[in-house]
C-alpha cells in the first residue's frame, strides 16, 4: 500500500492510504474540545489547548470511525484567569492528580442524517460510558467531525457548587483533520 504524507498544522498525517483506509492524527491544532458551564448569573466558556490522538476509519464510511484522544488537563483555559486556576484545582479537574483525560470510542452508528458516537470517557479519574450525536464527513482525504452535547459534571466527581452551578456542562468537539 502506498501512503500519502504531509504536514498537518503541527502534526504529521500518518497512515492515510490511497485505498481510503485512514488514520488521522489529532492535535490541538486540528481538534478543538471546548466547554460551557452555566449558573443563574451567566456562563463561562473554556477548553483545552493540548490534545493528542488518532481517528481511524475503513474506507469512507463514517460508521467505521474509531476515536482515541487524550487531553492534557493542565492545558485548560477559560474566559476568566481566576476561574482557570479554580478549574485546575481539586474542586474540578484536579490536574495534579489527573493530568490527562481520555476518550476511546467503542462504536459509531448511523442516527438519521448524523451519527451517534459511544465510548468511554475518563475525566477527573472517573470512567463513564457516554454517547453523543456527531456530524461526520469524509471527503478528499479529510475527516471532519462536529458535535455538541452535555455531560453531568457530578458523574465525574465534580460536585463543587452543587445547586449554584449547573451540573450539566455543554461540550463542543470539532475535528478538521487532513
Amino acid at each position: 500500500m502506498r501512503f500519502l504524507s504531509g504536514l498537518l498544522a503541527t502534526g504529521l498525517l500518518t497512515g492515510l492510504t490511497l485505498a481510503a483506509d485512514g488514520k488521522f492524527t489529532l492535535t490541538g491544532e486540528n481538534t478543538k474540545v471546548e466547554f460551557t458551564g452555566t449558573k443563574p448569573e451567566g456562563k463561562h466558556d473554556g477548553g483545552f489547548k493540548k490534545v493528542v490522538g488518532a481517528v481511524t476509519l475503513t474506507g469512507t464510511d463514517p460508521a467505521t470511525t474509531r476515536i482515541e484522544v487524550t487531553i492534557d488537563t493542565n492545558s485548560l483555559w477559560s474566559d476568566d484567569p481566576k476561574l482557570t486556576g479554580h478549574l485546575k484545582s481539586p474542586d474540578f479537574f484536579d490536574v495534579k492528580t489527573n493530568p490527562n483525560s481520555k476518550f476511546v470510542s467503542s462504536k459509531v452508528e448511523k442516527d438519521g442524517a448524523n451519527y451517534k458516537v459511544t465510548g468511554e470517557l475518563t475525566l477527573n479519574g472517573k470512567k463513564k460510558e457516554i454517547s453523543f450525536p456527531a456530524t461526520i464527513t469524509t471527503a478528499g482525504g479529510a475527516l471532519k467531525l462536529d458535535s455538541e452535547f452535555k455531560i453531568n459534571k457530578g458523574d465525574f466527581g465534580m460536585n463543587y457548587g452543587k445547586g449554584k452551578i449547573s451540573d450539566d456542562v455543554t461540550i463542543k468537539v470539532k475535528i478538521d483533520a487532513k
